[in-house]
């Protein structure tokens, strides 16, 4: 197993150094924060990394950003994009991530050139290839590579070479954009990406640390681990929960019984 593990990291390595220089888009969740560790063990200087400060990202992955980049002395740039004036992207359609991704890795490739990077890095492994992910339809089609993908990397190895490696996002929840919350369709504004930013660290705060709150019109839909919904329901978590949700502007607060799991918006598709 780990031997197995080592050679895709070796490999992962090998593959990052032929690309000379490399610019990584860092969102220090867990596949983007390995990457950059690797990029640097395989690249050293010739590797910048560029955040995006944005509106669907809440600003504490930000700062986690740049604490890791400043830890392991990486160059470190951050874009300021705003989605909500992207074209098309408030109206949300079920292309939203392409026109969302193809705008701002349009920005990150622009500055790696202006500081003479190769090559530019994005984090997607090989379980994003088993679910409804248009966004990697714009990063083939700008060039962005992909070396998680290259070598084969699923979720839980990359969880697993993070522990080994003692990097902090080793056992970090899974985070997606915020815009992800929300049914296609359904407009995203600027004061229901804070309702839902705020809402999620109210439960993170609580100690449930896997979870999304969907919003659909006037109503949060909560996905917690099924081990978490024992504490969840506990009549004073759960009042607290409905009545500070209350105060953020939903009408109605649900529990959904499937529990959390990823792209539980796109199950409607089809």
């Amino acid at each position: 197993m780990y031997k197995l593990l080592n050679e895709k990291y070796e490999k992962l390595k090998e593959y990052i150094a032929s690309m000379g220089s490399l610019a990584v888009a860092f969102s220090s969740g867990v596949d983007s924060t390995l990457l950059l560790y690797a990029a640097k063990e395989a690249l050293g200087d010739r590797l910048i990394a560029v955040t995006i400060a944005s509106d669907v990202f809440p600003n504490r992955e930000l700062e986690e950003a740049k604490i890791f980049c400043n830890k392991l002395d990486i160059k470190h740039f951050v874009i300021d994009a705003r989605e909500l004036d992207i074209e098309g992207f408030a109206q949300n359609p079920k292309n939203r991530c392409y026109i969302c991704k193809k705008e701002l890795f349009k920005k990150i490739k622009d500055l790696a050139q202006k500081q003479g990077m190769q090559a530019v890095a994005e984090g997607s492994n090989m379980d994003d290839m088993g679910d409804y992910r248009p966004g990697l339809k714009a990063v083939e089609e700008l060039g962005i590579k992909s070396p998680l993908r290259y070598v084969g990397l699923t979720k839980q190895e990359i969880r697993e070479l993070s522990q080994f490696y003692r990097l902090p996002t080793w056992d970090k929840p899974s985070f997606a954009c915020l815009a992800s919350r929300f049914p296609y369709g359904e407009e995203i504004t600027e004061e229901k990406l804070n309702r839902v930013d705020k809402a999620e660290q109210l439960l993170l705060d609580m100690g449930f640390s896997q979870m999304r709150v969907r919003i659909h019109g006037e109503m949060a839909r909560i996905e917690l681990l099924p081990e978490d919904f024992e504490t969840f329901m506990r009549e004073e978590t759960r009042l607290n929960v409905h009545n500070r949700l209350k105060e953020l502007g939903f009408s109605y607060v649900a529990l959904d019984l499937l529990g959390y799991r990823t792209g539980s918006m796109n199950e409607t598709m089809n």
